[in-house]
């Protein structure tokens, strides 16, 4: 009965370590599950021997017929032995999360030399950029600067332009008002040209009229002295007629 409770004892403390060894983080474990696998044989070996020579230092030091002092003795060697295996249990169990711990590492190590060399290939494009940023900005404010001064000009021009089409307004405006006098001044000489143009045409007629009638009195008066002219003719030539004989 004696000779099983060390047996017991020391199942039962490797399923507790191997609950510890089962507490590993799961990140951890997941990268290094083939890793895991062979050291998890290798700890079971290990074991399996360290029991086996326990079962045989058990049978070597048995508890019977033995006095208080040899008891004593076995009692702490079984305790010793037990530390012992405790020990090596957790040294196993150090070092491989020790060797995990040191692939993170590396594994992080790794990374984050991928990370300074990707932040350095942005450093290098961000500089780029600020560089290019830069230039657009200075081409900016020279464009800007431009404008400007095209927008002085611009307001410059336009106030002469508008100063002088006021001036063409102004004069345009009195052009215009001399025109229409001009026009007004023209249709009353034209009324008083039109008025004397009607009074010369009845002069004209009046004037006709009395040509005609003149040339009329003139034929009535030629055609007079013509039969007076003949009449006188033919009287002095029967008064020679007469004469004659």
């Amino acid at each position: 009965m004696a000779k099983n409770n060390p047996d017991k004892k020391s199942l039962g403390w490797f399923k507790g370590t191997r609950s510890n060894q089962d507490e590993i983080p799961e990140p951890l474990v997941e990268e290094n599950k083939e890793s895991d696998v062979l050291e998890e044989s290798n700890t079971l070996e290990e074991a399996f021997e360290i029991h086996q020579q326990e079962d045989t230092t058990t049978n070597l030091l048995t508890k019977e017929n033995q006095d208080k002092v040899s008891l004593d003795l076995i009692v702490s060697l079984e305790n010793m032995l037990k530390d012992r295996q405790l020990i090596l249990y957790k040294k196993s169990d150090l070092e491989n999360q020790l060797q995990t711990a040191n692939e993170t590492i590396n594994r992080l190590k790794q990374d984050q030399l991928k990370k300074e060399q990707l932040l350095e290939e942005k450093s290098k494009e961000i500089l780029d950029l600020e560089s290019g940023l830069t230039n657009k900005q200075m081409a900016y404010d020279q464009l800007l600067e431009d404008y400007k001064e095209f927008q002085n000009k611009s307001n410059q021009e336009y106030e002469k332009i508008s100063n002088q089409l006021e001036k063409e307004i102004s004069r345009y405006n009195k052009l215009d008002e001399e025109s229409t006098n001009n026009e007004y001044i023209n249709m009353l000489k034209i009324k008083d040209l039109e008025t004397k143009v009607r009074n010369l045409e009845i002069e004209n007629q009046k004037t006709l009229e009395q040509y005609q009638m003149i040339v009329e009195e003139k034929a009535e008066l030629m055609q007079t002295i013509n039969d007076f002219t003949e009449r006188m003719s033919f009287s002095f030539s029967r008064k020679a007629t007469s004469e004659s004989e």
